[in-house]
């Protein structure tokens, strides 16, 4: 695996190979040579040139989920989280495009607690690629999202399924 790519340097030092702007947030990209490492939601923030071939991809694909939600992902991404989060990001992959599914019924197919599906969700280090937006709260309440429960981030989920027309 090669070192990671350098990255410009945003405010308090954090080194991104890559911010897009996307409809009232910004997406964060981490990647080195070989595979994306990190995506992550940001509230709106200047753009920032992909500094690598990976990165250049990255931006494109995240370009074209958010001009058309049936868009599918082909990223290479880093595998990382433990057994039990590998498969909670399996069952929220397996979720289909403008359907949800609550916590509860994540962790019944897991044979899990909701809580537990909720903190995998949290850890989730490549949103929108592995949708955990798609997973709610008991009665179709958003829930918390990105181990948030309010703010900018419930907006940025909000948005999301509004884009998958869920």
């Amino acid at each position: 695996m090669s070192p990671p790519t350098p990255s410009p340097a945003l405010s308090g030092g954090e080194l991104w190979c890559a911010v897009l702007p996307a409809p009232s947030f910004s997406l964060g990209i981490r990647c080195n040579d070989d595979v994306i490492t990190e995506i992550v939601y940001f509230e709106p923030r200047p753009e920032i040139k992909p500094s690598s071939a990976l990165a250049k991809e990255a931006v494109r694909q995240l370009r074209a989920y958010l001009q058309d939600p049936r868009f599918v992902f082909s990223l290479p991404l880093k595998p990382s989280g433990t057994t039990f989060q590998r498969r909670v990001w399996a069952g929220i992959a397996a979720i289909p495009l403008g359907a949800t599914q609550t916590y509860g019924e994540l962790a019944n197919i897991l044979g899990s607690s909701p809580r537990a599906v909720g903190n995998a969700c949290g850890a989730n280090p490549y949103p929108i690629v592995i949708p955990c937006h798609r997973v709610v709260a008991a009665g179709g309440k958003l829930g918390g999202f990105a181990r948030q429960r309010g703010g900018f981030l419930l907006e940025v989920k909000r948005w999301l399924l509004a884009h998958e027309g869920a």
